[in-house]
């Protein structure tokens, strides 16, 4: 049986279409994961926290994207232990947020399969699967899934589907 993990970013506070939460979308998506996998879980936290309110947080990963400037808490899992990584993202700015980028870069990644998920409100997958090219060298990168996060808690089904 193939050993897996899932890495993710998610985010709080307030947030577009779903006003305030307590839990972020990412962070729901990657909870049913876990549910139907039986994974490994661990959230990208950053050293830096993002604001509460929705339009200074989008303004906040802008520069923070731009300057490609984003530290986190602490470094993910060995990833040489496991088969499958799945990898969670809300999306910030077409892509990734850069605490999720940060966290990926300089691991082997040889053999694995990447699985990504993300949370969005009209943008899709965005950039997120050529991102995850360009990071995971030698990975294979599997077909994502796409959850609107104003839908995220009436996700469980498609995730399921997708798994």
């Amino acid at each position: 049986m193939k050993k897996s993990i899932i890495i993710y970013f998610s985010r709080a506070d307030e947030n577009y279409a779903v006003g305030y939460i307590n839990k972020g979308n990412t962070e729901v998506i990657a909870e049913y994961i876990k549910e139907y996998t039986n994974s490994d879980i661990f959230k990208v936290e950053p050293l830096n926290s993002y604001p509460v309110s929705y339009m200074d947080c989008i303004e906040e990963a802008k520069k923070r994207t731009m300057e490609h400037n984003a530290p986190i808490k602490e470094k993910i899992p060995d990833v040489s232990l496991y088969d499958v990584i799945y990898i969670g993202s809300p999306i910030y700015w077409g892509g990734m947020p850069e605490e999720l980028i940060t966290a990926l870069k300089g691991y082997d990644y040889s053999g694995k399969i990447i699985k990504p998920f993300v949370t969005h409100e009209g943008s899709g997958l965005s950039g997120v699967p050529g991102q995850l090219k360009e990071i995971c060298v030698g990975a294979s990168i599997e077909p994502g899934l796409a959850i609107l996060g104003s839908k995220a808690k009436e996700a469980n089904d498609k995730v399921k589907e997708w798994i």
